[in-house]
């Protein structure tokens, strides 16, 4: 018999891609993009005049952004590339260990993103708020809002579904990628206590000693 669990459980992700290479690929993704992000705020941190924004609206709303938030903002970019680099790591070297921190964070991301498409639908009036706090100059901004309210609500939903469709294969990937490593140390660990139990068994007098 075969759990419900375990019929999920693949070592093949992105169709052709075993679930180690995944792994390193996606983490070594995360650290790039997370790494061009902390490049960018240091460098707004060290020389504020180089970001300067031209528009009225978008400047007053960057202004409240004082160095504080981007010191936090650096701060969770470099913690998201040391978890990426350890996922990276603990795929490589199968250590599965090491991929559990990026894999709660998957999931927290995940659940973030299910807690706004549930709020979107108790309170769909968000996004007509939304939209009003776009600048005037946003591209199509008055086409979106001469839209119906509920049509706006299902394009959201619609683009949110998919996000979390795409985000729950990726933790599937990163979980068969733990599942894999973790039963691999386990069987190396099961034949190297069978192989030891086997040599004493081996050299173990036929008769005990006088």
């Amino acid at each position: 018999m075969i759990s419900p669990w375990d019929r999920w459980h693949s070592t093949r992700c992105c169709l052709c891609c075993h679930v180690r290479t995944g792994t390193v690929i996606l983490g070594v993704w995360y650290m790039l993009i997370n790494a061009v992000v902390l490049l960018i705020l240091v460098t707004a941190l060290g020389d504020p005049d180089q970001y300067h924004l031209t528009s009225a609206e978008l400047a007053n709303d960057l202004d409240d952004m004082d160095d504080a938030n981007m010191c936090i903002a650096s701060a969770i970019s470099l913690l998201m590339i040391l978890i990426s680099g350890m996922a990276t790591y603990g795929a490589y070297k199968q250590h599965a260990a090491w991929i559990i921190p990026f894999f709660c964070y998957q999931v927290f991301d995940c659940a973030l993103n299910t807690l706004v498409a549930v709020s979107i639908v108790v309170y769909p009036n968000t996004i007509q708020d939304y939209l009003q706090q776009l600048p005037e100059n946003f591209p199509y901004k008055e086409d979106i809002m001469a839209m119906s309210n509920v049509c706006l609500v299902f394009i959201v939903l619609l683009f949110i579904g998919c996000i979390l469709t795409f985000k729950a294969y990726l933790i599937a990937c990163v979980w068969n990628c733990y599942r894999y490593v973790r039963a691999r140390s386990t069987t190396e660990v099961l034949i190297y206590v069978t192989t030891n139990d086997t040599t004493k068994l081996t050299y173990t007098p036929d008769k005990p000693p006088l």
